[in-house]
């Protein structure tokens, strides 16, 4: 367990305020993470990796000389916000463009792709890599839907290589997506971790089992079997990973790089005895060993587990593995030492200046900020339960990611004094998706952002308006996650809500009226969830254990419509 914080809710931003203290040789602090303190040449493509924090030495460990040019770097288990990957990549850029690469998570992409699509559009080229190496997440006909896991550091290294060696963006971005197609990762765990300040830890396994196959981010495993012996487990690992061969690959001579990584908990030792077998299964097997790794290179916070990736070399990944690294957590070879750059200023900008508005969508703006303060209140009354609701299936940190951006919702539009009630909500939405992060923190981004223009900042807005402006939140979360009525998410509550509310706006009731029966019907529809298998997001891989759990995100939407409508009913009653 954790043992060490002062407010669990500053805990990522105070981890990474005193790694790049401890580490200035190699990085600096930026807004939504680190950068490389060294300078670059000019025109050199800038490789930025990135994700949740809680997985030390990635993704900040992994920035440096030889390796990453910077790393964004989300809250614990969420990944980071498009505004906090946009302003690392400005800050890492050399004029070369930008490839991300990051581990496949339903967050990381949603967040990552809306940075990359901010950044072309202010001129700045940007390719993308996700990393797909944990076997156990998905068939190999579906590779496409596998998370990231330790294969990451593959990844990362050959890219990072690329992009010394001259490569132009395609050409970093090819060979990054050459060392995803020969990099396979199977993890397991002997218990879960916990997050600070939480009583439970995210996952049990039970007392003399292992987790098989299980997340980095707290994810329960998909199988779970008896704890073996140190050489059964090394069995199992590799039997499992040459049972997946790269296509076009003769096991027989091929060159691996083999990475055993700790999760968090386990000694050295421990992996050390692990990894004397996986070197003798893999030599019996006629593969040619190079470079082996045994470490911690993404953990698990305070998980007890382990993870084994094999990266299946040829002669031109080989080449690139060889380059000299110096970063924080991960060192090869002998690099010489660049010029330190001055320090970055990309800190937080001076606030907009406050669009004009008028007196009614001011007062307006008034129902916002009691909105605000009514989502953020129901959120701290559940946080508890939509977290215990989340771990079910997925890693648990749902709670904690509504609280993060309810509060950072309510303070943003409680500081737009002066503002109309479009200009209000639309900072909460901003603020909400920056603070939040993660896939929750996205979508009410989006979600919000949808009513603020609908709102404006003239005249009182009608039932028809918030109709419409939750109607647009809906259409953007499908375009933006992709996720469709059936797929057992936020949208299967979100949808009947935005349709109910539509129509009965249609038929001539106010507000109070249309949002009350709309926000029973997304609370129906949120219950009846229970009864679906998740078909997107990090529940997915655990289908079968969320039957029975309604989807935390529709819950959460239908809690908050609930308790908003009863604030409308309240006004409206007292006026």
């Amino acid at each position: 367990m954790t043992r060490i914080w002062n407010d669990p809710a500053d805990f990522a931003d105070e981890m990474t305020d005193g790694f790049a203290a401890a580490n200035g040789r190699h990085v600096q602090r930026v807004t939504g993470g680190v950068v490389r303190s060294t300078e670059s040449p000019r025109g050199q493509v800038a490789v930025v990796v990135g994700g949740g924090s809680g997985h030390y030495p990635a993704f900040g460990g992994l920035v440096g000389q030889g390796l990453a040019h910077g790393a964004a770097m989300g809250n614990l288990f969420a990944s980071p916000s498009a505004q906090q990957i946009q302003a690392v990549a400005k800050a890492a850029d050399n004029g070369g463009g930008v490839l991300f690469t990051y581990g496949n998570y339903a967050g990381d992409v949603l967040n990552f792709d809306a940075a990359q699509e901010r950044l072309r559009a202010e001129g700045i080229p940007c390719a993308t890599v996700a990393v797909t190496d944990d076997i156990f997440s998905a068939a190999p006909e579906e590779r496409h839907k596998r998370r990231g896991i330790a294969g990451d550091l593959a990844v990362f290294r050959i890219a990072a290589a690329a992009a010394e060696a001259g490569n132009d963006l395609a050409g970093v971005e090819r060979l990054a997506r050459l060392a995803n197609e020969r990099t396979r990762s199977i993890g397991v765990a002997f218990s879960g971790c916990t997050l600070p300040g939480a009583e439970e830890p995210l996952f049990s396994v039970p007392e003399g089992r292992m987790a098989v196959g299980l997340g980095i981010h707290g994810e329960p495993g998909i199988d779970e079997t008896d704890i073996p012996t140190a050489d059964g487990l090394a069995e199992l690992l590799v039997a499992k990973l040459l049972e997946e061969v790269p296509e076009g690959i003769a096991a027989a001579g091929a060159r691996v790089v083999p990475i055993l990584n700790g999760l968090g908990s386990l000694k050295y030792e421990e992996l050390f005895v692990v990894y004397r077998r996986v070197a003798q299964l893999l030599e019996a097997a006629g593969l040619v060993i190079v470079d082996p790794h045994v470490g911690e290179y993404c953990t698990s916070f305070d998980m007890a587990g382990t993870s084994l990736t094999l990266f299946w070399l040829d002669d031109e990944l080989e080449a690139l593995w060889e380059t000299p690294v110096d970063a924080p957590a991960y060192r090869r070879g002998s690099v010489t030492p660049a010029q330190l750059k001055a320090a970055n200023g990309n800190g937080a900008a001076d606030a907009d200046a406050v669009p004009e508005s008028d007196e009614a969508s001011r007062e307006a703006a008034g129902t916002v900020r009691a909105a605000l303060e009514v989502i953020a209140a129901t959120v701290d009354a559940n946080v508890d339960e939509l977290g215990r609701i989340d771990a079910v299936a997925g890693d648990g940190d749902h709670g904690i990611g509504m609280q993060r951006g309810a509060k950072a919702a309510l303070a943003a539009g409680s500081a737009a004094s002066g503002a109309g009630a479009g200009t209000t909500l639309a900072r909460a939405a901003a603020a909400w998706a920056d603070k939040a992060g993660g896939t929750s923190g996205a979508l009410w981004g989006v979600i919000l952002t949808g009513v603020a223009e609908r709102l404006g900042d003239h005249g009182k807005p009608t039932a028809a308006d918030v109709a419409a402006g939750v109607a647009d939140g809906a259409k953007g979360v499908m375009d933006y996650g992709k996720a469709e009525v059936g797929d057992k998410t936020l949208v299967d509550a979100l949808v009947p809500f935005a349709e109910a509310l539509q129509r009965n706006a249609d038929a001539g009731a106010d507000l109070p009226t249309a949002w009350k029966a709309a926000a029973e019907d997304a609370s129906r529809a949120a219950k009846a969830t229970a009864e679906l298998l998740p078909r997107m997001g990090r529940a997915r891989p655990h289908a079968e254990k969320s039957l029975g759990t309604p989807d935390p995100g529709a819950h959460s939407l239908a809690l908050i419509a609930t308790a908003i409508g009863e604030l409308f009913e309240g006004r409206n009653h007292h006026a």
